[in-house]
């Protein structure tokens, strides 16, 4: 192994921390933003979320998802690196991945991504789902729709492929040249998009807690909810960061693009709000972080910063007008995964391909810029269409044989208490509140 690569390891298994990190940061953010009687349980989503993924992702995630044996393009055998067998090796005999650092470090960077994609769902169903429910549901979405689109996005699968096909022969130009490869620098379209649409899903399939529309459902705790957001945006580093998979320029440039692009969403986010609603809240400028860093995940290491405060910005004015969609069309989106993660991601993915440098649309890309621009429409679009449908699959399923809502009086009275038999402040007396 040579100087550079050995270089790489510690930058790997630091962004391997923070991005494993980001779960507990989620379960703070969402926690602040649920009602204190059911702070604990939303909280404990994120924590179930991270114990469940863990293992199924050790036992068959990575081979579905990097597998070598694909099949049919959508997911690597599960059998074939069941286990990790024959995948990291020993210490004096270590696999190498093809980044020229060990495996086992690559699995357990990829094992990070796979617990958060799955915990970020959690927030649409505060309030009113059964815990075991939410676990076997975190098993099964990892397993059907997680890892195949992972393994379709960058195992080289169907999306990637496809997509390239298409881009391939798009206006007469034919051979290897003229094809436009989707880009998804850190998971906008494998995570926030599949996250988002799951999330839309889940929220139309369980339904409505019973009071929305009809009572103000505010955060109990904001300094939860802005803490959790600053220690997302420090995981974010190793998020992006990490996804140059060497510690280099490319990294460098990734981990300055996160800040500007968080940066701005909150300028974004407090100025739709500003303009909206007559106020400029704490809850919008941490809301505005996340929507920046969701916006420049899959982008981060094609823009330059300037480019980046602009995708940000914008993501967060469209974050911002997309937590509304839930009011329009009356879907309970309890904590704004659709307007934050979707919509977010959706625009990432899309702007990239406006502004990415030399290669976007508006930053002198031409012909390859437009091709790009409609691979990432059709990568986006498809991710939708997959994720929706087997995400309302296994949540009819899962209503038919375990059901999803808790009892009404349970809901009412507080899913702290009556599932998890604890409250999050007995100390001040506050029980059920």
């Amino acid at each position: 192994m040579n100087a550079e690569n050995l270089a790489n390891i510690p930058w790997m298994l630091i962004s391997t921390a923070l991005v494993l990190f980001m779960t507990p940061a989620l379960a703070l953010f969402y926690g602040g933003m649920s009602r204190q009687k059911s702070v604990l349980n939303m909280m404990m989503m994120s924590f179930g979320s991270l114990g469940v993924v863990t293992v199924v992702y050790v036992l068959w995630g990575w081979s579905m998802s990097y597998g070598d044996q694909s099949v049919l393009g959508i997911f690597g055998n599960p059998f074939e690196y069941f286990g990790l067998r024959n995948t990291i090796g020993t210490a004096d005999a270590p696999i190498m991945s093809s980044f020229g650092y060990p495996k086992v470090i690559e699995v357990g960077y990829q094992l990070t991504f796979a617990v958060i994609a799955c915990a970020l769902i959690s927030g649409a169903l505060a309030d009113r789902v059964k815990f075991g429910t939410w676990l076997v549901f975190t098993g099964l979405w990892s397993t059907f729709v997680y890892f195949p689109l992972v393994h379709m996005v960058w195992g080289g699968g169907f999306l990637s492929e496809k997509a390239e096909s298409l881009s391939g022969w798009m206006f007469g130009r034919d051979g290897e040249e003229a094809a436009v490869p989707p880009v998804d620098f850190a998971g906008g379209i494998a995570i926030h998009i599949s996250a988002g649409t799951a999330a839309l899903l889940l929220a139309i399939c369980v339904g409505r807690r019973h009071t929305f529309l009809k009572t103000a459902h505010r955060p109990h705790n904001l300094p939860f909810v802005m803490l959790g957001a600053a220690l997302l945006w420090f995981g974010w580093f190793g998020f992006n960061g990490g996804s140059a998979h060497s510690a280099s320029w490319l990294a460098g440039l990734a981990t300055l693009n996160t800040t500007c692009a968080a940066a701005a969403g909150i300028l974004g986010w407090l100025l739709a709000e500003k303009l909206r609603d007559g106020h400029a809240t704490s809850l919008g400028a941490a809301s505005g972080i996340v929507a920046g860093l969701v916006s420049i995940t899959p982008a981060a290491g094609v823009l330059n910063p300037v480019t980046s405060l602009v995708l940000g910005f914008i993501g967060g004015i469209l974050a911002a007008l997309g937590v509304a969609l839930k009011f329009r069309f009356k879907f309970d989106d309890s904590l704004d995964v659709v307007g934050v993660h979707l919509v977010a991601g959706i625009w990432g993915t899309i702007g990239l391909a406006l502004l990415a440098d030399h290669i976007g649309l508006f930053m002198g890309g031409g012909w390859y810029g437009l091709k790009l621009l409609i691979v990432q429409i059709v990568v986006a679009a498809a991710t939708m269409l997959y994720t929706g449908v087997l995400t309302a699959i296994i949540g009819w399923i899962l209503e038919k044989v375990m059901g999803w809502r808790v009892d009404r009086a349970i809901e009412h009275g507080g899913i702290d208490a009556h599932v998890h038999g604890e409250t999050a402040y007995d100390a001040l007396g506050m029980e059920g509140k």
